[in-house]
Parts: structure tokens; C-alpha cells; sequence
């Protein structure tokens, strides 16, 4: 089975009150780091806990060396989600506002701790709950502290030391979740350098979703990604971004197709341009 998981608004009701589910709201925005935390306040689904991207997802930034969302420190982390109540059993629902990106770091560092089973992402987020009728909740959840323990997988991750040691390979596949004009440097609202990574291929998280915003389809992500893929193994397949949080959108998507999971270099394209002696790309 693969460890990518989706799960619906109505099938979350009809689990919400099993023993042992632990469900995370990961509602995020960039342009302002509490509007999560508030949104959370005013209402979410019943039993959810508050995850934040940068107080629980990510560490410290450390200016001129990281990109803008460092992976947590795993110890932090391990004993943050034993603050949630994760048990090694867990049931994990994530949600966010809809898209899944903040969602997806969430699966994306669980599976790097070594939780690979019983995670899942709510189809549609919030906005399909809300499309369903569902209500929300403004309650604070009961729970016991879990007995989560994990180990990070390096192999997951790619540095950009040796992402740099690879660029020009030919079998590998370098894929960037942002979007068309960010990536071809026509535009660049975030960070002070545009452009890509050379060698890299566009795929544009969003376009893992249908209209209804839900995931695509299994065959339909499946034909999306052998097009960037072509000939290539897919065990060489590096996604990054822009500070590793849509990248992991990707690489749920590739999951979803039935591909093994790929690596993620961490520190994106806004770790990338900190240092002025890496290549950068503009233009398709």
C-alpha cells in the first residue's frame, strides 16, 4: 500500500471519535505566519490540534545559511507530536485550507521520522468540509501525551552539496512545485534572487489538484509525472521548491501515482541562492 493516504470529509466523520486518531489542523499562510493560530481559534474540526508550520514544522532560521523553513529539529519534533497525543499506532488525519501544501510537510516529516502508516490527508481540506456542511468546533481537545518515538531517514534528503555534485547527470529528474512564472524567473515575490536550479523541470504543485481542489486521480498523477520523468528511474527524482513545503506536495502526489517516495532537498531554492557561487537558471 502506498504510504501517500487520502481521506474524505465524510469518512473523517465517521472516524472522528476512534481511539487513538490524532488530527492536525496545518492551516498556514505566508504573508502572515498567525493567521493559522487565529483561524484555528475560531473554529476547526472537532479533536484537532493546532500544528504551525514555522513554530512546530520548521526550526530557526539561520539568515545567509538556511532557506526559509528549515526541517525541525527531530527531537523538538518527536516531542511535539507526543504533546499531540501520537501514539506508534496513531491514526494521523492532517488538514489544512484546502490546497494541502502545510498539510503535506506534515505527512512529508512524519514519513521522515519513520511513520509511514495510518497518515493520511484530508481530500479537499477545510474547504471540503466546509462544501460538505460539516461543522467546526471551537473546543479545546482532550488528550494524554503519546509514546511516539521515531529516527530520521536520511536518505530521503538531498543537501545541496550533493545536489550540486549531480547536476548534469543525466538520470536524474530535479522537479520545482513552483509555479510557472516564479520559476522561470519572471517573477519572484518571496525570495531576493529569481529563477531555478539549472537542469530542473516545472511542476506546479497546484496542478496535483482537480477543480474541486481535491487530489487528481491516481492514473491522471501517474501520466503527469512519467511526463517528467521519461525514461528515468524515479528512485532519482529530487523535488525541492521554494523552502521545501509545496516539494512535499509533489512527492505525496508521486506516492499517490505509485511511485516510491523521492527525495526532498530541504532548503529549496531559497537556501540555493544564499550562496552566490551556485548556478541559477532562468526561462523554461
Amino acid at each position: 500500500m502506498s504510504i501517500a493516504q487520502l481521506i474524505t470529509a465524510q469518512q473523517l466523520v465517521a472516524r472522528q471519535k476512534q481511539p487513538g486518531l490524532v488530527i492536525l489542523d496545518c492551516r498556514f499562510a505566508l504573508e502572515d505566519p498567525d493567521y493559522g493560530r487565529c483561524s484555528y481559534a475560531e473554529g476547526h474540526i472537532e479533536g484537532a490540534r493546532f500544528a504551525d508550520l514555522e513554530r512546530d514544522f520548521s526550526s530557526p532560521v539561520t539568515k545567509g545559511v538556511t532557506g526559509r523553513h528549515p526541517l525541525p529539529h527531530p527531537a523538538d519534533l518527536i516531542q511535539r507530536l507526543k504533546a499531540w497525543g501520537v501514539d506508534q499506532e496513531s491514526d494521523i488525519v492532517l488538514y489544512d485550507d484546502g490546497p494541502g501544501a502545510f498539510a503535506a510537510r506534515g505527512w512529508w516529516l512524519l514519513a521522515w521520522l519513520g511513520k509511514r502508516d495510518g497518515v493520511y490527508l484530508l481530500d479537499g481540506g477545510l474547504k471540503a468540509w466546509h462544501t460538505t456542511g460539516l461543522p467546526l468546533s471551537l473546543d479545546a481537545p482532550e488528550h494524554k501525551e503519546g509514546n511516539f518515538t521515531g529516527k530520521p531517514d536520511t536518505s530521503l534528503l538531498l543537501s545541496a552539496e550533493k545536489l550540486q555534485a549531480r547536476l548534469g547527470q543525466p538520470q536524474m529528474t530535479l522537479i520545482d512545485a513552483r509555479a510557472e512564472p516564479r520559476f522561470r524567473g519572471e517573477v519572484e515575490p518571496i525570495d531576493p534572487v529569481a529563477g531555478h536550479i539549472p537542469g530542473a523541470q516545472c511542476a506546479a504543485f497546484s496542478e496535483n489538484l482537480g477543480k474541486d481542489g481535491c487530489f487528481l486521480p491516481a492514473d491522471q498523477l501517474k501520466h503527469r509525472f512519467a511526463e517528467k520523468l521519461g525514461d528515468r528511474s524515479p528512485t532519482d527524482l529530487v523535488a525541492y521548491c521554494g523552502s521545501g513545503v509545496t516539494a512535499c506536495h509533489n512527492l505525496f502526489a508521486l506516492c499517490l501515482a505509485g511511485y516510491p517516495l523521492g527525495k526532498l532537498y530541504a532548503g529549496s531554492w531559497s537556501e540555493w541562492i544564499t550562496d552566490p557561487k551556485r548556478e541559477i537558471a532562468t526561462g523554461a
